[in-house]
């Protein structure tokens, strides 16, 4: 049962991170940007960072305390690949955070939103972190 129920924990986690980087994805958009969506794509950002260590949490907890055990999953190549492709993701991440942070306190100072070419910037980094996800 618990085998099973960490799976499920696991699987949960990584389609929420599926959702959440999709959710920036849509939102990130220069036509559509406005003081809401400047302040909603903050607040769904921290969710994807909560749903990212979740995805780790139930990761590591499936390797420690799964039926199979850490020896066995430590030696599958497979999970070397995923745990970089996380790794990737995750500084990926850093830099669309960095700038819904700065396009926030913009906001807040004067009022003003980014320019078309830097949302276009930002949302071609999430859209990468999004496809390497799905991989």
């Amino acid at each position: 049962m618990l085998e099973a129920v960490l799976a499920y924990a696991h699987i949960a986690a990584i389609l929420g991170l599926g959702v959440f980087i999709t959710s920036e994805a849509a939102l990130c958009r220069s036509e559509w940007l406005n003081a809401a969506v400047v302040r909603r794509l903050n607040r769904v950002d921290l969710i994807y960072l909560f749903a990212a260590l979740a995805v780790l949490a139930t990761g590591v907890l499936r390797t420690a305390l799964g039926a199979k055990g850490t020896a066995w999953y430590w030696h599958q190549p497979l999970l070397h690949l995923k745990l970089t492709l996380f790794v990737v993701i995750a500084l990926m991440s850093v830099r669309p955070t960095l700038a819904f942070r700065r396009w926030l306190r913009a906001l807040e100072r004067d009022g003003s939103l980014p320019g078309d070419a830097e949302v276009r910037g930002v949302r071609r980094w999430i859209m990468v972190q999004a496809h390497l996800l799905m991989l």
